[in-house]
């Protein structure tokens, strides 16, 4: 039986759709990620789950019992919010050891508990400061510990990295996913940035104006995405609008070549990785580079060409070889690129 559970959710703020009848569960002691760009409705969903949103339509399961009428006190989850939320007044201790007050835990076992949680995150030394003697990721810390403490059977987290600096955001992300494993937690994790999604998941749920466009594995929603929005939205693919010509093939000049399932005429749009361009190949079509941008191990360069342009990835320790201005020949690699109906969406 699944730990989460949603059927049918429905949620309407004035004359916007924020979710459009979504239905999606959450397997025990998984963590799925929900990916998409800001106002998709992805919060709500977990706002829903917690209790602080009430749906127009349709039900919250928590295992087997239905909560959707139930208060946000009342559901046995964990929250953490981009905000991290802390009381200013209190230490990080009595931060963490706040549902454990609520719920009415012991002096002796909360402050047992407290510890745990502090040690878990790598923060036992700064029990005694307050928020404001805190940095950023140590703050986000605390919220995480706060939300582990009276062990909820699920952990909501709320963009929970977006305020902090990327080095530590990284860190923090795998620290996360490292604790999500070692205690079992089932997690949902709302996130607008694609490497966070992939790295920290067991699937992914990619959402657009309300709707659940697709879920899969972080390599099935990435390598094969099922959907045109899902391809355009993840890996900052080109989108070449093409139709498939008499022979029954889509074609790029002498880049690319793929044998269409649709009827000469249709039009087709072929969303193409920048892993999937070849340069310099003996064969494909002639371009000049115009941008490059330095991304640390891998250097983004904007290709144009007389059938338009198209963004390939090379190595970083590549980049003296192909700079601006740079005249180059491309194919692409036909294992690496996705082909959707233009009228799909």
């Amino acid at each position: 039986m699944p730990a989460v559970r949603v059927e049918g959710l429905r949620k309407i703020f004035g004359s916007t759709v924020a979710l459009a009848s979504i239905s999606l569960s959450i397997d025990e002691g998984e963590l799925l990620a929900l990916l998409g760009p800001s106002g998709c409705g992805k919060t709500t969903i977990l706002r829903c789950i917690a209790g602080l949103t009430r749906p127009d339509s349709g039900f919250v399961f928590l295992g087997n019992r239905n909560v959707t009428e139930d208060s946000a006190r009342a559901r046995d989850v964990g929250m953490v919010f981009q905000s991290y939320a802390l009381f200013p007044t209190m230490t990080a201790a009595e931060n963490v050891g706040f549902p454990l007050e609520a719920r009415r835990w012991s002096r002796a076992a909360a402050a047992e508990r407290i510890a745990e949680m502090l040690s878990l995150v790598g923060l036992e030394h700064i029990a005694a400061r307050y928020p404001h003697e805190l940095s950023g990721g140590q703050q986000q810390r605390v919220a995480l510990a706060r939300a582990l403490a009276a062990e909820p059977k699920v952990l909501l987290l709320d963009e929970p990295l977006s305020a902090l600096d990327a080095q530590t955001r990284t860190t923090l992300r795998d620290e996360i996913r490292r604790i999500q494993l070692k205690l079992g937690m089932t997690a949902l994790y709302v996130t607008h940035d694609q490497a966070e999604a992939l790295a920290v998941a067991d699937r992914v749920g990619v959402m657009d104006h309300g709707r659940l466009i697709e879920v899969g594995t972080p390599v099935e929603v990435y390598l094969r995405p099922k959907r045109r929005f899902t391809a355009g939205f993840l890996g900052a693919r080109t989108m070449l609008s093409l139709v498939v010509d008499n022979d029954g093939h889509i074609t790029w000049g002498e880049a690319l070549a793929l044998a269409a399932p649709w009827p000469a005429g249709t039009p087709v749009i072929v969303a193409v990785a920048p892993e999937a361009v070849r340069l310099d190949t003996a064969k494909g079509v002639e371009g000049r580079i115009v941008l490059v941008s330095f991304r640390g191990g891998i250097v983004r360069l904007q290709i144009a060409t007389i059938l338009g342009e198209i963004a390939a990835e090379v190595p970083s320790t590549d980049t003296e070889r192909y700079p601006i201005g740079r005249d180059v020949r491309v194919s692409i690699s036909e294992q690496l690129v996705q082909v959707y109906r233009a009228e799909e969406e």
